[in-house]
């Protein structure tokens, strides 16, 4: 029975997910959250009260947060390679890569997103500022980091990248990465070529007029 997928194709912490599924070769039913639908939130609310996105459910067991669905599948679903090496040391800096992308790449992305949602009155300037000075911190960062490395943490695709693609790519987005950083800009072209993520990009391209910042310019191809 294919895993069962609650998330929506234009999230990219569900894209971090399904990089892995299309990784493993996972087929999966696929269950799209709209918060304006009453139905689909009372079904993912019994599974998950948090209402957060992804969540999977495979043979009766519920999966929740995008770091842990990817080790999920990883672990039981695995073909001839591992998005989490077996090697601690190694496993270690993947998880850490991981959460820098989660914590100091998206967050500040969405702070951005968020603050052009809001009505007239309600922004915050202060947030917005400083979530653009981790921005440039993380860019400035992971350029550096980039400089000998293909992926993440070396020459190995793991979950670090399944977390990079899609940060990186609204990031550049909402604060574009400056074209010094050419690592890091390098890097994300690399990331947007890979089968995996490239298949989220386009199942979400439908999706691209509804982002609330104005780059209709990013990314045409």
């Amino acid at each position: 029975m294919p895993i069962t997928f609650y998330g929506h194709y234009f999230s990219s912490f569900c894209q971090k997910a399904l990089i892995a599924f299309y990784e493993h070769g996972l087929d999966y039913t696929f269950r799209e959250i709209d918060f304006q639908n009453d139905e689909i939130m009372q079904e993912l609310g019994a599974l998950w009260p948090i209402r957060k996105m992804p969540v999977i459910v495979d043979q009766n067991r519920t999966v929740i947060e995008s770091s842990i669905i990817v080790e999920y599948v990883d672990e039981r679903y695995h073909r001839d390679f591992r998005l989490i090496p077996q090697d601690a040391d190694r496993a270690i800096e993947v998880r850490f890569m991981d959460r820098f992308f989660d914590h100091y790449v998206a967050t500040p992305q969405m702070k951005l997103v968020i603050d052009a949602m809001r009505s007239e009155g309600e922004h915050d300037p202060y947030g917005v500022a400083k979530a653009k000075v981790m921005l440039e911190t993380s860019y400035a960062w992971l350029d550096e980091k980039m400089k000998d490395r293909t992926w993440a943490i070396g020459n190995d695709f793991t979950l670090a990248d399944c977390a990079a693609g899609p940060h990186l790519f609204y990031a550049h987005w909402s604060h574009p990465i400056d074209p010094r950083f050419e690592n890091l800009r390098a890097y994300r072209d690399r990331l947007m070529a890979r089968p995996s993520f490239a298949r989220c990009i386009e199942d979400g391209r439908y999706f691209r007029p509804f982002f609330p910042l104005d780059v209709p310019h990013m990314d045409l191809d």
